[in-house]
């Protein structure tokens, strides 16, 4: 920890506290078990997000978060310019989630105490006297939930693991009005991850889908609004059983997160959504091919905050998870696909048969409620 004046470097409880997670949608996710325990221990405290926009609507519904400031990923010189004086010292405390400059000059300016994540090397030193307490940041080794819930540590409050899925009344009714009145039982499967190096085959969800409108389920694919995430989506609920529906592009998050709550099962690459079902206790499987499980796995709900729920090889169950790594013997490699780029496919992913993800299922199924579909009351 980066050494401070004194022991008086925080007001206890503070009045507010400014939570940084500038990255993707599943890390902001993933920062939840950290506010959820800022909140628990301190129930009278503001508690605001600041995060990259595009990424606000994983805690847009959070009742432990008061207000979310969002920055564009690349804010011009003068934009910035003008958010980093709105949020001079406006905080009691201010906590930065990712080891990176920008983050870490946010706590600096935001914050009248300043905690952090910074990688413990000699480059990243000159950060340590911007914070008044920091954790070196383990990139390799740490569960993304336990690294963010160090810092609860370093603060002295108790753990509370599970991040937080939240959504309103308004996400409800729109999942709700896409589903119609019939209750027939579902199936979720969000076949379509952001890069392609997370990517699955279309014969392998099709294969999916055959067998879960064998065992009575109604077949659900979600997908987010992107143009090319549609067309994919789309194209594959044209070779699934009658009855699948399409909500591609159709759901906010929050309306995504009320209709995964209801399903029977869940089936996704490594992608915001999976993290979501695992964090909501539904049977989840999710496929990984290079992505590192210790560090980026969905996190199990209820799973011992001071133990990583994954080991790094292997395909695993732990509690409402299967994880089900690809089949070649250089996984997990941590590339961007087999060409180390983010449009290049995995063969470890490419290679995975469907059976070894229908028999995941048929497990997952056989400890959740009855797969039949049911009659409306």
């Amino acid at each position: 920890m980066s050494p401070a004046a004194g022991n008086d470097w925080l007001l206890r409880p503070p009045r507010s506290v400014l939570v940084i997670v500038t990255r993707r949608i599943g890390d902001v996710l993933l920062a939840t078990p950290l506010i959820r325990s800022l909140k628990r221990a301190w129930p009278d405290t503001a508690i605001d997000a600041l995060v990259f926009a595009g990424t606000e609507a994983a805690i847009a519904a959070n009742s432990d978060v008061r207000r979310v400031h969002t920055i564009a990923a690349r804010p011009s010189v003068i934009t910035h310019l003008a958010f980093l004086a709105r949020l001079a010292r406006r905080y009691d405390l201010a906590l930065s989630l990712v080891p990176g400059d920008r983050p870490t000059l946010y706590a600096f300016v935001a914050g009248r105490a300043r905690a952090g994540l910074l990688l413990d090397t000699r480059k990243e030193r000159w950060k340590r006297p911007l914070l008044h307490r920091s954790v070196p940041f383990d990139p390799l080794n740490t569960h993304t939930v336990r690294m963010h819930l160090a810092l609860a540590t370093l603060l002295g409050l108790t753990l509370h693991s599970d991040p937080v899925v939240s959504w309103s009344g308004e996400d409800a009714a729109q999942a709700q009005q896409l589903l119609g009145a019939a209750r027939a039982a579902y199936a979720v499967l969000h076949p379509y991850p952001m890069f392609n190096y997370k990517m699955w085959t279309p014969e392998g969800w099709v294969q999916l889908g055959s067998w879960l409108a064998g065992r009575g389920l109604r077949v659900v694919l979600t997908g987010g609004p992107h143009e090319n995430e549609v067309r994919y989506v789309t194209q594959l609920a044209r070779s699934m059983p009658p009855g699948a529906l399409n909500a591609a592009g159709r759901l906010s998050f929050g309306g995504s997160a009320a209709l995964v709550s209801r399903a029977q099962v869940y089936v996704g690459p490594d992608t915001a959504l999976t993290h979501l079902a695992a964090a909501l206790g539904i049977p989840t499987i999710a496929l990984y091919g290079p992505t590192d499980p210790v560090k980026w796995g969905p996190w199990p709900r209820g799973h011992d905050p001071n133990v990583n729920p994954w080991r790094r090889h292997g395909s695993q169950r732990n509690r409402n998870v299967t994880l089900l790594q690809g089949v070649v013997p250089c996984v997990p490699c941590l590339d961007e696909g087999c060409k180390r780029d983010i449009a290049s496919f995995s063969d470890c992913l490419q290679q995975l048969p469907p059976s070894k993800v229908i028999t995941a299922m048929a497990a997952a199924l056989g400890e959740a409620v009855p797969v039949t579909a049911v009659s409306a009351s």
